[in-house]
Order: C-alpha cells, then structure tokens, then sequence
C-alpha cells in the first residue's frame, strides 16, 4: 500500500466505519454455458449486463461461451447467470492445445472443446505413466532416472 493509497484511506469520510474495504481486481471471467438461439444469447448477455462492476460483456453463440470483464467475482457471475437464465453454466474449462504438454492424452482430449483447445488439467503433475500411450513409453518411464514414481528394483 503506498503512501497515497494510505493518505486517502485516512481522509475517506464517505464511510461511517473505519475498516479498510478491500478493492476487487479488474478481471475477465469466461464462461461455458450453452446458447442455442439469438435469443438465448440475449437472455445471457441481459443477466449479467445489470450486474455491480460489471464493465463489458461479449456472448460468442459459436463456442458457447461467455466472458464478463470488470469488477466482479467470478463465483458470483456463474451463480448469476445459472439463476437468471435456469441454463447450467461454468467456469471455462478449456485451454488452448499449444499449452498443454500432452493434448490428446485421456484426461485432457475432449471431443465437444471449439477448435484448437483442449480441456484444462487439474492436476499438472500427471504422472508420466498415466501420460504415456504406448506400451513402450510406459515401460521406459517406469524405470528412468528422471521419474520420481520410478520402480526401485534396478
């Protein structure tokens, strides 16, 4: 906190309370939640339009998402537009393929992602067992150095 940040927290006389409000950060929050017509998408973007903080909204019917930049948290946005509009919404879960180390492995690949990304791994330390496709790789990753799930036996 600088010194002016302090000076106008002390000579703040629009609050009774001497707590310091905590300021929220200017976020973009994407948003997956599926948009079938125009309006479907008008419903979308009228639910979180009126919200406090909220500085712009952009719907993308074609990849069903949805992205709220502001003032905002990102929980409250996603129970707001699941509440207004009675659709399931989430998170965004997708990351662009260039990201992820292995994007066609099993627990990343997923067939109904837009174009050129992947779904987000949770975990980024998959073992390099679970990884592996091949039979091959995962006999030469069982017993390399460099695993640390390695087998002990050699």
């Amino acid at each position: 906190m600088g010194a002016l940040d302090h000076l106008s927290n002390i000579f703040d006389c629009s609050s009774g309370h001497s707590k310091l409000k905590k300021r929220k950060q200017l976020q973009t929050v994407e948003i997956k939640i599926k948009i079938d017509c125009e309006g479907c998408e008008r419903k979308v973007r009228r639910s979180v339009e009126g919200m406090k903080g909220v500085t712009s909204v952009d719907v993308s019917p074609k990849q069903n998402k949805l992205t709220v930049t502001g003032y905002v948290d990102p929980e409250k946005v996603v129970a707001r537009v699941a509440h207004r509009t009675g659709k399931k919404a989430e998170l965004w879960p997708y990351v662009p393929y260039d990201v992820v180390e292995h994007p066609y492995a099993a627990g990343v690949y997923d067939k109904k992602a837009p174009a050129g990304y992947v779904r987000r791994a949770e975990d980024p330390q998959v073992s390099q067992l679970a990884r592996a496709s091949s039979t091959e790789v995962r006999y030469t990753t069982a017993f390399s150095d460099e695993n640390p799930a390695a087998c002990a036996v050699m």
